[in-house]
């Protein structure tokens, strides 16, 4: 975990608010300190070098939920009904990170429906926090690939909008045109149910991309917005990258080679990404990217998925989307657990753990990273590219 920003002045969500009179108040959780420290096994040299190369190149995450949860996992639900999740602008500040494509927990912000992706629950997220981010000045919303530069460049953060799902514009193309506007800049296809556009991982059956997400695609295309699909199934993926003008991104995903779920890729959706310009970024949820060497979940296990995808399609299309949050991960695993109709197909078994060892959260995620791939003897460019640089080239060409 790096040293706070210089640029960060201890800026509290909706601190221009008075808790408990213009909103509801929770106890949050702890960004900094919630479980142990990582041990990674990194010298004093090797830990001089990490500092040098976040330092020295953009760090991007491609996917985090950058909110802290309540300290009270029983209280997520009443806390995602207000609408006001809380951004961890200390935790960031900390990250060592340029940007964060921040997933804002769209399907999470049960405002006015208890299964969620609807289009006025997902406002309430995007709108309400970007109010917040507006009213401080350490985190800046990201709208052009200019910004990103800009914000390394004044040591700050920059905070790319994403959701994970386009099942909120219903049948509405224009809705697309709405996110933009409001300064969403990445959309997945599908979270893992189906949707107007395509298949969903979840599903029995995968029908592919529908006709309605083939001019979704082409509309994204023309926005100049990013498409995710992590989420989407097989033959859904696959014809989104084929349909797609530009590169697509797997944000947040891991090889099925190595650990054999519906969750994590195949090969086939692997290389055709990567064929097509675009990058996968490894995944660290709990409880996704194990590996046979590594079952008790670790910074170990993603990395068995990232040497595995960097063997298979090399290293220019592979970077790091841990999909990590402030607060107990495995908690909203459980609170949602029946929301959506998952697909539980069958997986190796596997010690459960209360947290990813590493890979906890946004503000030690590129860190440990960062000391892994030193430890690991990679060189400074290799490393430049995972953990930013392929993004950026992605983005330079999408939007």
């Amino acid at each position: 975990m790096q040293s706070p920003s210089a640029s960060y002045r201890g800026h509290q969500a909706y601190g221009y608010l008075e808790p408990g009179v213009d909103y509801a108040d929770f106890e949050l959780a702890e960004q900094i300190g919630r479980v142990p420290a990582y041990d990674g096994g990194v010298s004093a040299e090797q830990s001089e070098r990490v500092s040098r190369i976040m330092a020295e190149h953009i760090v991007i995450s491609l996917h985090e939920h950058a909110v802290v949860l309540p300290k009270d996992v029983g209280e997520l639900r009443r806390y995602n009904r207000t609408g006001r999740q809380r951004t961890g602008y200390e935790g960031l500040s900390r990250s060592g990170m340029t940007a964060v494509f921040d997933n804002f927990m769209a399907g999470a912000s049960c405002v006015t429906s208890e299964n969620g992706w609807k289009w006025n629950d997902m406002i309430y997220a995007l709108g309400l926090r970007l109010a917040d981010i507006a009213k401080q000045d350490y985190v800046v919303h990201a709208l052009t690939v200019d910004d990103i530069r800009a914000a390394k460049r004044d040591g700050r953060m920059a905070l790319v909008a994403g959701l994970e799902s386009a099942t909120m514009i219903e049948n509405e193309l224009d809705r697309l045109d709405i996110l933009y506007g409001f300064g969403v800049r990445q959309i997945g296809v599908a979270y893992s149910q189906a949707n107007q556009l395509g298949s969903g991982l979840a599903e029995r059956a995968d029908a592919g991309l529908t006709n309605f997400g083939r001019r979704a695609v082409e509309r994204m295309n023309r926005l100049g917005m990013a498409i995710d699909i992590s989420h989407s199934g097989d033959r859904t993926c696959l014809e989104v990258i084929e349909h797609s003008a530009v590169p697509v991104f797997i944000t947040h995903a891991g090889a099925r080679a190595v650990w054999p779920t519906n969750r994590m890729k195949p090969d086939e959706v692997i290389r055709a990404c990567a064929e097509r310009g675009g990058v996968i970024g490894l995944e660290a949820a709990p409880h996704t990217t194990l590996s046979e060497e590594h079952r008790e979940h670790s910074l170990e296990s993603v990395m068995d998925h990232f040497t595995y995808c960097v063997d298979l399609v090399g290293i220019d299309h592979v970077t790091f989307g841990p999909d990590t949050m402030f607060g107990d991960h495995v908690g909203v695993h459980k609170t949602y657990a029946g929301n959506y109709a998952q697909n539980r197909d069958a997986a190796p078994d596997h010690p459960n753990v209360a947290y990813v060892d590493g890979l906890e959260n946004p503000a030690e995620n590129f860190t440990n990273i960062v000391g892994w791939l030193v430890k690991h003897g990679y060189g400074d460019d290799d490393i430049s590219k995972v953990i930013g640089g392929n993004t950026l080239r992605v983005l330079d060409h999408v939007w």
